[in-house]
């Protein structure tokens, strides 16, 4: 069993905080979720989440013109440039203060980060080793309150900030004879954004309250303004001034929205575009400089947060962080090309489908998102369920998926209409905590919270079929045996039971525990059932003798973080010391396990020790991640962290507070107490490569590590690759063929694989030793999606099933979870060549429409 999984990605978060950004080319899209940045690929719809992480969220993102370096800031100020292209971070760094701000110049060569009332101009780091890479240029002061913004002019001589002091000022990168930096005022609320024309003749400037002033540049001051002679009679009679008065007022426009203000602005200088993002969730667009609206539209009921235009000026992106939405708008077409939302409060479960290749997800929010592992994107939202969601199953046949819910009903999903087509209810009204769905997906049966009963459907007919009565606590887990005629629940009441559902004459088995039952799970071949109790303890029993055969104690593993309000230590908490959800690997040899913690533990079943501890987060800004607390950071009112400063902030829906005191559920954002890092859920895909955990940050995926270069399997000293050619040019298919699996070198296994004749694949199949069929099936799995040669691989596969059926049937357990790796490249092949043939039935139609004509 292999145990290098690392972080692959993130799903079900797209944007929490900060601002979006677009790659150079256009095509890509950089979102920060909490302490990571995912990347959204809008041309070939898929999504990755880079591995490094801050030690805080992130608060501000920049990325070179190049799109070579990357800089992070999070709330701290802490830094992280990265080599975008490698996804390597190059350096750490700190600006001591929170950034409001970090712009990169157009030239690449600087970059400007605001921090409180000044702004450093850096200059740009490069790729070579250096003993500083952060070279300070310049710093500038001026602003008498928190800076909110800076922009670069195009030719990058110049920037722009803008301030709370209800001001903007122009400053130049290098000093200039006769230049001071350019106060522009007149605002009546502080100026969120200023942005130069493509000409450099025209400023832009963005006020909260709505107020849009465009000010002209003219050496010898003859623009007419919309200024009273009044005001100008009052302008000092200096050099600056002079300077000062050469740019002024040509015009002002209200966005006329009422009761609401501007949050976020963004202007594309070569098409003149100006999008507005409102506290009430809608946006507009407007041409400049003649302020005519081209689209005003509503996309959400909370604020926009963030608001970015690609280089072409087709694409919108727009982030909101109460919603976790990001939406991506093609405004000449109008519409959407991304369109995505996590779930609204916490991620309680999750599930595989057969083929490893959707997971589905069930939140507090009451919907069921289903996930495509591939894209990292969700492709559908059932939202059904009037309350929270328990527990999700996906039925082992068919496109079914099953989710049970506090709102009292079980409700089966069509993943092919994408509807709600059967709702199970009991006789009287009870909230569902746990769900299993017997292997032939006729059977579902649901364990309650208030009557302690386990409650049993036809799916076909809809009907209430029985209804299971003997334990004396909530059911918080129930899981059908692989062969589907034994299910076992677990509750509170310390008992774990096994009951015939087809078969009520039979006796139900009872094993008892020292403590409450939190979760259970049987092993792949069914002879094992493993328990999780809320002491810690992972408990192994034989199904068929009914005993118990190890015990795992857990408690020094899963603990570990210590929160802000703890009056203990981290090693006296009794908290989050329990694993609440349990996994077998594919091939039953291990057991994941994860609970309310930071860590998710990986036990070998056999030997009951710890192989790896996986660490699901190190962001600082949820609680429980820091094991030891500092005691600078204790207040005579208490921690810091949970010093409330809200009353501080300067717009009034901000500082109002809608959230009920005391709650552990509900809105993150609007919670007293920081959200609390843990895992929910966590499941192994039945492919075996990767695991996926339901957590705070939302679906964690981990995978296989597949660049391991070297490692051979029963390597002899004249086995070489050299050898290996050797044998194949000889035409000694077979001999080379297990000289480069012992090798297990990709690039030569690919090579000998690819030139034997389809002729003799039945031959080479018929004397190939049997402990490498699983070798070569699992590079078949692999390889057949991104080679051309379908009819090959597909010849490879026929013999391999034809001839070594009897053995792969044998040891079912040991290949089921590469032959369900197969099953899934088999069947995305399928649908890339439907698509295909689809696509060119029409051309072809349209080729011999031409031959008629």
């Amino acid at each position: 069993m292999k145990t290098d999984f690392k972080f692959s990605n993130l799903c079900g978060t797209v944007y929490t905080q900060g601002n979006l950004l677009f790659t150079p080319d256009g095509n890509s899209l950089l979102s920060p979720v909490g302490n990571r940045v995912s990347v959204f690929d809008l041309l070939n719809n898929k999504s990755l989440t880079f591995p490094f992480e801050n030690k805080k969220n992130i608060k501000r993102i920049a990325l070179s013109p190049n799109a070579n370096l990357l800089l992070t800031v999070d709330e701290d100020g802490r830094v992280l440039l990265i080599n975008f292209q490698r996804r390597v971070v190059l350096h750490h760094f700190n600006f001591k203060s929170p950034a409001e701000d970090v712009q990169f110049s157009n030239d690449g060569k600087y970059f400007a980060v605001t921090l409180g009332k000044h702004i450093q101009v850096w200059k740009s780091p490069g790729f070579n080793r250096e003993f500083a890479p952060f070279v300070l240029h310049r710093k500038y002061t001026g602003h008498f309150d928190d800076i909110t913004s800076v922009t670069w002019s195009n030719d990058s001589r110049f920037f722009i900030s803008t301030s709370k002091d209800m001001t903007a000022k122009i400053y130049s990168l290098h000093p200039m004879e006769g230049f001071t930096p350019i106060t522009l005022s007149g605002h009546r609320n502080y100026v969120i954004g200023a942005y130069f024309s493509a000409d450099q003749e025209t400023i832009y400037t963005v006020s909260k309250d709505g107020a849009l002033f465009v000010w002209k540049y003219n050496p010898f001051n003859e623009i007419k303004s919309d200024e009273n002679e009044d005001d100008e009679m009052n302008i000092d009679k200096k050099e600056d001034s002079q300077l000062a008065k050469k740019w002024v007022i040509a015009s002002r426009h209200y966005f006329n929205q009422s009761s609401t203000k501007v949050v976020c602005s963004a202007y594309h200088a070569a098409s003149n575009l100006l999008v507005i993002g409102f506290s009430s969730g809608i946006f507009g667009i407007w041409e400049m400089p003649e302020f005519n609206n081209i689209h005003t539209l509503s996309i959400s009921q909370k604020k926009i947060d963030s608001v970015t235009i690609n280089a072409t000026g087709e694409w919108l992106a727009f982030g909101s962080s109460k919603l976790g939405q990001l939406l991506v708008w093609e405004w000449q077409s109008e519409s959407y090309v991304l369109k995505q939302q996590g779930h609204y409060y916490d991620m309680n479960t999750l599930s595989y489908s057969t083929d490893g290749q959707n997971i589905a997800t069930g939140g507090d929010d009451g919907k069921v998102k289903v996930w495509n592992t591939v894209s990292g994107f969700c492709f559908v939202t059932f939202s059904e369920h009037s309350s929270g969601v328990s527990v999700v199953e996906f039925a082992k046949n068919g496109q079914v998926l099953f989710s049970a819910s506090l709102d009292g009903t079980v409700r089966a999903f069509d993943l092919i209409r994408y509807r709600n087509f059967r709702t199970f209810t009991s006789p009287s009204p009870v909230q569902f905590t746990a769900l299993a769905v017997d292997p032939s997906g006729e059977i579902v049966c649901a364990g309650s919270m208030d009557t302690f009963e386990i409650f049993v459907w036809s799916v076909q007919t809809g009907k209430l079929l029985d209804v299971l009565a003997g334990h004396e606590g909530p059911i918080s887990s129930l899981v059908f045996s692989p062969s589907g005629i034994e299910l076992a629940s677990g509750s509170w009441d310390g008992t774990t039971r096994s009951w015939d559902v087809f078969n009520r004459g039979k006796h139900v088995e009872v094993f008892r525990h020292n403590s409450d039952i939190l979760a259970i799970v049987y092993r792949p071949d069914g002879k094992q059932l493993a328990t999780s109790t809320l002491n810690g303890q992972i408990i192994f029993w034989d199904v068929e003798n009914g005993i118990q055969t190890g015990t795992i104690e857990g408690r020094k593993d899963i603990s570990g973080g210590r929160r802000v309000n703890d009056r203990t230590t981290a090693a006296n908490s009794s908290s989050g010391k329990s694993f609440n959800s349990l996994c077998y690997t594919a091939d039953g040899s291990c057991i994941l396990a994860g609970g309310n913690s930071k860590y998710v533990c990986l036990y070998d079943v056999k030997s009951q020790l710890l192989l790896k501890k996986f660490q699901i987060s190190h962001n600082l800004s949820l609680d429980g991640i820091q094991e030891f607390l500092n005691s600078k950071n204790i207040t005579e009112a208490g921690p810091f962290d949970l010093i409330d400063e809200t009353g501080e902030l300067s717009d009034l829906e901000d500082r109002l507070d809608n959230s009920l005191p005391g709650t552990q559920k509900g809105d993150l954002s609007a919670r007293k107490t920081r959200p609390e890092i843990r895992t929910k859920s966590i499941k192994f895909s039945p492919t075996g490569q990767s695991w996926s955990a339901a957590s705070t940050e939302g679906l964690l995926i981990y995978s296989l590590d597949e660049n391991l270069l070297f490692d051979p399997f029963e390597l002899e000293i004249d086995i070489t690759p050299k050898s290996t050619l050797e044998a194949l040019h000889s035409e000694e298919y077979i001999k080379a063929l297990i000289m480069s699996f012992r090798l297990n070198e990709l690039y030569l296994i690919h090579q000998v694989y690819e030139k034997i004749p389809p002729e003799n694949i039945g031959l080479i199949v018929k004397d190939f030793p049997e402990k490498y069929i699983e070798k070569l099936l699992k590079f078949i799995a692999s390889n057949i999606e991104e080679s051309p040669h379908v009819e090959f691989h597909l010849l490879w596969i026929m013999k391999l099933l034809t001839i070594h059926g009897k053995y792969l049937r044998q040891y079912s357990n040991q290949f089921s979870s590469i032959l369900r790796s197969l099953q899934k490249a088999i069947g995305k092949t399928l649908e890339d060549l439907s698509k295909i043939c689809d696509e060119n039935t029409y051309t072809i139609e349209y080729f011999l429409s031409l031959k008629d004509q």
